[in-house]
Formats: structure tokens, sequence, C-alpha cells
């Protein structure tokens, strides 16, 4: 069994084969052009396999509804010229094999999921933010991805202003002060003048920022109940999250039990940003079965 992975991104795709044991067997990346050139190579890219399945983790917002007349698309996407891109019908109408399409995130967090049960983790529910440009989150419940009307949107959550941020008016162009707006990337850029890689843990802005983060964790843990919640994504790094832990104890308060919060808030298992691509060859493995 063959399996292809791509991990469309807004700034590159990352195309991958491998086997059933989830082994990648060839890799490559290019940057994302405009989606006739980008797609164009995302195709050429897998002619040269005899692939049986490709899971598909893509940036978005997506249609994943099989019964609606744009499945398969990127719609209402801010990335410039992407609007409207029939992604699954252009892939399957030229490789002609399943896709299973869902978002970076979703394909992340099933990668994570994936990784714990071969790690024999007590894992059966997991949540999986990305805190990098932007904001997002995806779900594992008893393994099966959240989502049936559309994709989950976490990254758009309100959250507790923090007493030293009321001023900063956040980023996001549709909420401005939701959790995106808040703590991705290009906050440092609005509040500091200097990007993330330049700020020091010791600055009170990462203070502020885990206490947005720790909110959201406080949330999904409340809501979803979930075994693990796993963080990833350019912003994010393990002394960052000693923070988020810090305060996430302090707003949960005892109130209900999770697990030992350094197994319970965590980085990524998977290295080297490889979530999405074990997600997608697992989720092309699911759809054969299937």
């Amino acid at each position: 069994m063959l399996l292809g992975s791509i991990e469309a991104g807004g700034t590159k795709f990352v195309c991958a084969v491998g086997n059933e044991n989830y082994q990648i067997k060839d890799q490559t990346t290019f940057p994302t052009a405009t989606p006739e050139e980008t797609l164009k190579k995302t195709v050429d890219y897998f002619k040269q396999f005899d692939v049986d399945a490709i899971g598909i983790a893509s940036f978005g917002p997506i249609e994943i509804r099989k019964t609606a007349p744009n499945y398969g698309f990127i719609t209402d996407t801010p990335k410039k010229g992407w609007s409207n891109t029939d992604f699954v019908g252009f892939l399957t109408k030229t490789i002609k094999v399943p896709v299973f399409f869902t978002t970076d995130v979703n394909g992340s967090a099933f990668g994570e999921y994936v990784m714990s049960q071969l790690s024999n983790e007590d894992v059966d529910s997991l949540v999986y933010y990305t805190i990098g440009t932007g904001v997002g989150g995806g779900a594992i419940i008893n393994g099966k991805l959240v989502g049936s009307l559309g994709h989950p949107e976490m990254g758009h959550v309100k959250v507790k202003r923090h007493p030293d941020d009321l001023d900063f008016a956040g980023v996001c162009p549709f909420h401005k002060d939701c959790l995106e707006g808040l703590v991705s990337g290009p906050t440092f850029e609005a509040r500091l003048n200097k990007s993330g890689k330049d700020v020091p843990l010791t600055d009170p802005v990462w203070d502020i920022m885990s206490y947005y983060v720790a909110q959201a964790a406080l949330q999904v843990t409340l809501i979803l109940r979930p075994d693990k919640i796993v963080f990833g994504g350019g912003v994010t790094s393990e002394k960052f999250l000693e923070k988020v832990r810090r305060d996430f104890a302090t707003l949960l308060n005892g109130y209900v039990h999770v697990p030992p919060l350094e197994q319970y808030i965590t980085m990524p298992e998977i290295s080297n940003n490889g979530s999405a691509t074990v997600g997608d060859f697992a989720l092309a493995k699911r759809l054969l079965r299937e």
C-alpha cells in the first residue's frame, strides 16, 4: 500500500508518499504560487508514484461537506487568488485515486492522535492547536474528527482580555481581538514593532499571550474533555507552554480532573512539523479501509 500526503499551506506545499506504517518514502516541497501552477506541480509529483489514496490537509476555509455543491473547494480564503479553488476536483480528475480532504490542523490533530495510539498512550480524544501566522484548531473525539456542518474555527473564539492588554485592538480582520487576533505571530509586530523571534521569553507580552492560550485550553477542556491538548506552530515552544500550564492551572482552579499538565498540555510528539503528513497518511489509509 502506497499512501499520499498533501500538506497545503498558504506559504508552501509539502507532498509526500509513504507506506501503511506512515513511514515517508519520498517528499518534496515547493512554494504556494497560483492555484494553476501549484496544483500542476502537485499532480506532476504524484504521477511518479502508484499511490492508492491521498490525504489532503489544507489551509482554508474549505468545504468539507460531501453533499455541498462546492465540496472539496478552498472557499473564501484571504490567500490571494485561491478563493473558490476546486482543489479535490482538480486532483481526482487528474490522478483518479480516492482523496480525504480536511483542514491543515485536522490533519495535524489526526497525526498526533495516531502517534499517541502507536505509543500506547491512553489517548482516545485529542485537541491540536497551531499558533503561527494564524491560529487554528482541530479535534479528535473517540477517534473521529469533530465537525459536520463545517470544520472547527477554534482560532476565532473570544477570550477575556488581560488587564495589561486592554488598549491592543487585535489583528484579526474579522473579529479584531479573538484568540487569533491576540496571540498569532503578527501580534508581535503590532504590539512591539518586532518579530516574535526577537522577543525574549522574559518580555511581559509572553505572559499576556499565555493567559489567552490558557483560556483556549480551558475552553476545550470543559467543552470536549479531551485526553490531551497539543500546541504546535512557530509561536509555540516548551518554555512558552510552561507559562500556559501555569495560567491554565490558575484558571481551572481544580474544578475538574485532568492528567498531569506536562502530559496534558504538550508540544507535538511528531518532530519537524510532520504531524499533518502522518495524519494525511492515516486518513488516506482509513479511507481505503472504509
